[in-house]
């Protein structure tokens, strides 16, 4: 489970197994007790959530949104 980045009180990490075919480009954002699925593509948005309020996922987007750069970045780098 590669993690990408901590921020905020937020894990951000990707699965190496990551489906076959493998799924479009997102991330694992995981916070105390609750995590959610974030799709970069084909638009960002989230996929689903578990425990987490509705401010932490606002606030999970802000970050996934300021940083996608670096997730795209990460993603390829690893499945390249």
């Amino acid at each position: 489970m590669p993690v990408v980045f901590l921020e905020q009180g937020f894990r951000f990490h990707f699965y190496s197994d990551e489906g076959n075919p493998r799924e479009p480009i997102h991330i694992h954002v995981v916070r105390a007790g609750g995590d959610a699925k974030i799709w970069l593509e084909p638009e960002l948005r989230i996929a689903w959530s578990r425990k987490l309020t509705s401010s932490e996922l606002r606030k999970a987007l802000d970050i996934v949104t300021m940083r996608e750069e670096d997730i795209r970045n990460a993603w390829n780098d690893f499945f390249a």
